[in-house]
């Protein structure tokens, strides 16, 4: 009778196993974050046990409405408004449609909107549609350091303008938009105003009172929160249409059933990055200032894409000089975060977002995003500070060496 094979599972006898593969620094938060352990647990429950659908009258039914309602007061409570302001989506790209073309359906007696040059896909694109059929947009362009220039805003607003809509922070730069003072002017036309906080909310205080906004986005995905989920604010007295048709399920403006154990996570999470915000944005833009001191002192000429304070804690856009973003990122394997470019039939195109800033394709194409979290460590960001340096002056040289 033959002897058991001793081999670990996967390998042939007589060999050793494959080394686990090396996991990369993570520094690419502003693209997604990891669910939070307190908001998996939470939303287990909800997957297994309470799996009623919350329309059901009976007790399944009731233990799911029950939590989806508990997870409607944590969003709220977070933003400084009412539960019943709040409504669930799928996610941040749903609740801009919603807020987006649900006011310009809603108020077709007015049929101008007004936007920014930098805003995210999710607002763009709702934006650009609403062109093709028929509406009058303007497109704002910002200043050197990425805001939205308010005189131009003042400008492209008139009577017949029925939504502003401005992102609350790019998701590029990190760069903060002066999103009360469009209110203000925007209000003062008789236009709604909506902001996109994916990117904000839960890196800075987000409070719908003191942006003066009507309407307001969260992408769950962004706040430590399982993608497939989102909310939309919508002030008291804010006409709004639904895009899409079906009963009557978050005040007949969003039907469709509840997904629960999502929207649970999502309420979690808004409860634990809300009980310590302060602490968490101060650990994050100390350690965002310690990247930004190795990569200046390793690298003549590096530069930042975007205001100095006017951005959030955790993001830090920098150009790569005389290379490109992408070569910089492939020379450090050991690294995960982006650049915002594209590629276009094999050749790579520089992020609109930093060119919008008045920085020529050239320069533009050295962009790198590293955007922080709540878990990243100074280990980390001294390791991902050394294989940056180290992959620039290698890219560089060998540019150099290539004429």
């Amino acid at each position: 009778m033959k002897g058991r094979s001793t081999s670990p599972p996967g390998t042939t006898p007589g060999t050793l196993p494959a080394m686990p593969e090396a996991v990369p620094i993570y520094l690419d938060y502003n693209a997604t974050t990891p669910v939070l352990p307190q908001v998996f647990e939470a939303m287990l429950p909800y997957l297994r046990e309470h799996f009623g659908n919350p329309s059901s009258d009976h007790h399944y039914g009731r233990k799911a409405k029950e939590a989806v309602e508990h997870a409607r007061t944590r969003v709220s409570t977070m933003l400084g408004c009412a539960p019943e302001e709040v409504l669930f989506t799928s996610g941040g790209t749903e609740a801009n449609n919603l807020a987006i073309r649900g006011v310009a359906e809603a108020r077709a007696d007015r049929n101008r909107l007004v936007t920014t040059i930098i805003e995210h896909p999710a607002t763009a694109n709702p934006c650009g549609w609403l062109e093709q059929h028929g509406y009058c947009v303007k497109r704002v362009g910002v200043d050197a350091e990425g805001r939205a220039r308010l005189d131009l805003f003042q400008d492209a607003l008139d009577t017949s303008t029925s939504l502003a809509t401005v992102m609350h922070a790019n998701n590029e730069t990190g760069v903060l938009q002066p999103v009360r003072a469009i209110a203000e002017m925007a209000h003062a036309m008789g236009a709604y105003v909506h902001t996109d906080a994916a990117q904000s909310i839960g890196k800075v205080p987000v409070n719908v009172d003191e942006l003066r906004v009507d309407l307001l986005s969260i992408a769950g995905h962004k706040l430590y929160a399982p993608k497939g989920v989102g909310a939309l604010y919508v002030r008291h007295g804010t006409r709004l249409e639904p895009f899409a048709r079906g009963a009557g399920h978050e005040r007949g403006l969003r039907p469709g059933t509840e997904n629960v154990a999502f929207i649970v996570g999502l309420g979690k999470a808004c409860e634990v990055v809300s009980a310590d915000l302060g602490e968490a944005a101060n650990a994050m833009r100390e350690l965002r200032n310690e990247l930004w001191a190795h990569l200046h002192a390793g690298i003549p000429g590096i530069a930042l894409n975007g205001h100095e304070l006017e951005r959030l804690p955790n993001t830090l856009s920098v150009r790569f000089p005389g290379v490109s973003g992408n070569a910089v990122l492939a020379g450090a394997p050991e690294l995960a975060a982006s650049t915002g470019s594209a590629c276009h039939g094999g050749e790579e195109a520089p992020p609109s977002v930093i060119m919008a800033m008045g920085i020529n394709a050239t320069e533009a194409l050295g962009t790198v995003r590293l955007s922080l979290g709540r878990t990243t460590t100074r280990d980390e960001v001294e390791c991902a500070a050394r294989a940056l340096v180290r992959s620039w002056k290698q890219v560089a040289t060998e540019r150099e060496a290539l004429g």
